[in-house]
């Protein structure tokens, strides 16, 4: 087994007296594609901020290729390898889909040439090139989503952080940014995703961890975790257990 890529341990994030997080862990490894999910509010969200550098946990660590990134920031994150997606996209409103992108190729290519070259061909990859040219302000869930994607890998990650990457998309989006992940981790890049569609998570995921009430209450291959009793109470709820995936 390799060494991991990133390991959380202990992860602890208080709000006064509520902790959000209560001493979860996690150990990810090269090339895997983790899924974290659980019902609202069951500190996944607030797990994965902290693993991105938006957040300092209360309490724990947090290593990066044996690096302690505990407290730092989204840039240091950045620029060790580690780009992350948004539950709402975030993008340069008044700046074209390649400008966007551009953005983040400038922290490896400080040339423009070969950032723009850079930029060119991601757009490809992504299937945004029709709309290089087009504000980003113009498009549609599925457009935005796409561009943030295509601005953080843009950045050259190790490991790529997606949160609810797929959520407001039609079944045939869907399928398309499923597809679009499968390609970006053939490239050699880990990932981590937060989501609620479970058809991606039993779909893409090696493996899966489950929060519940800020702890981590399952972890394994993902058709096992579905199965898990204490899953089924927490994340599925009883009313849909005859209804999970099989």
């Amino acid at each position: 087994m390799p060494e991991p890529l990133l390991e959380a341990l202990g992860i602890v994030q208080a709000f006064g007296n509520f902790r959000a997080v209560d001493g979860a862990d996690l150990t990810v490894h090269p090339g895997e594609i983790v899924g974290l999910i659980g019902p609202n509010g069951a500190g996944k969200s607030t797990f994965f901020n902290a693993l991105a550098g938006d957040r300092i946990p209360t309490a724990g660590s947090i290593r990066f290729e044996g690096r302690d990134v505990t407290r730092a920031t989204p840039e240091e994150h950045c620029r060790l390898g580690i780009a992350r997606s948004f539950q709402v996209p975030v993008t340069f409103e008044d700046m074209t889909v390649a400008e966007n992108v551009l953005v983040g190729a400038f922290l490896r290519h400080p040339h423009r040439d070969a950032a723009a070259a850079k930029v060119r061909e991601l757009l490809e990859f992504t299937g945004l090139a029709p709309l290089a040219e087009a504000p980003a302000r113009s498009l549609g869930t599925p457009g935005r989503k796409r561009l943030e994607i295509c601005r953080a890998l843009a950045t050259e990650p190790r490991l790529l952080l997606l949160d609810e990457a797929l959520a407001g998309l039609t079944p045939t989006e869907i399928r398309s940014a499923i597809e679009l992940v499968r390609r970006i981790h053939s490239r050699g890049i880990t990932l981590i995703i937060v989501e609620h569609i479970m058809e991606v998570i039993l779909t893409l995921a090696h493996r899966a961890v489950v929060f519940n009430q800020g702890r981590v209450i399952a972890a394994g291959a993902p058709r096992q975790v579905v199965d898990d009793p204490k899953v089924i109470e927490a994340y599925l709820g009883r009313s849909l257990q005859r209804k999970r995936p099989r």
